[in-house]
């Protein structure tokens, strides 16, 4: 009998650590949200079956992630924007979906995965093809393009088309919850680019010295603040909402 190679955490790796752990979170914050789906009213069924979405790609990919750097020790930087690219864009699906009763277009929606998937297609030629070594002009400027997707997505949760249909819609729990999720946004997803600047040639490298081991830290601390975070909001919103208790 062949037994498979079993898979070991060196001490004191906080990267591997919270690459397990952010698998297992995900993964439970999926069943949960599946399985909730059942407590809330039908308008919501769609808001949670995403949040379920979000934290399973996660999941899944996390899996994949955890041995690959365990294999390698090193990024797992194509996985990631794999990730990145189905998750992020469902998450911007969600401020449609809570503004929707408010009168929320699909061009909003679209707007929104576009700007989420423009930030995500320039932020990973900025690390995926950064030059051996590290050359921070090709940093930066790949940096900065994919911030604009960023800035409007935030712009557009704060004081844009989002935050003005939360603002008139009749439900208080809506928008105490798009407010909720600006905030992620501002914060959450603001720790992403100091993973981004770690990277050789980004100024926190080239500047503090960090490297490119900090980068998985900070991006796998992110994904749990945001990921699962998003969806308890949207769960919040759903079951505080619904008629059953």
């Amino acid at each position: 009998m062949v037994l498979s190679e079993i898979i070991i955490i060196p001490e004191g790796d906080v990267v591997a650590f919270t690459f397990f752990i952010g698998y297992m979170a995900m993964m439970a914050a999926s069943v949960f949200f599946f399985f909730e789906r059942s407590q809330v009213d039908a308008k919501w069924k769609t808001s949670l079956l995403v949040s379920g979405l979000i934290t399973f790609i996660a999941a899944v990919h996390y899996y994949y992630m955890k041995d690959y750097y365990l294999s390698t020790g090193e990024n797992p930087t194509s996985l990631r924007y794999i990730d990145w690219t189905l998750t992020v864009p469902l998450m911007a699906v969600e401020f449609y979906l809570l503004t929707k009763a408010a009168g929320a277009k699909l061009n909003l929606l679209w707007k929104l995965i576009v700007a989420s998937v423009w930030m995500l297609v320039f932020g990973y030629i900025g690390e995926a093809f950064n030059p051996e070594g590290g050359d921070t002009t090709h940093s930066v400027i790949y940096g900065v393009i994919s911030t604009l997707g960023y800035v409007y997505i935030l712009y557009t949760a704060w004081f844009g088309e989002v935050a003005q249909l939360a603002k008139n819609s009749d439900n208080a729990k809506v928008k105490q919850g798009v407010r909720v999720l600006a905030w992620f946004v501002l914060v959450g997803w603001a720790i992403y680019p100091i993973g981004y600047m770690c990277m050789p040639g980004g100024w926190l490298n080239v500047a503090l010295g960090w490297g490119p081991e900090n980068v998985d830290l900070f991006y796998n601390i992110a994904d749990a603040i945001n990921k699962i975070g998003f969806g308890l909001v949207v769960y919040g919103i759903a079951i505080n909402s619904s008629n059953k208790s």
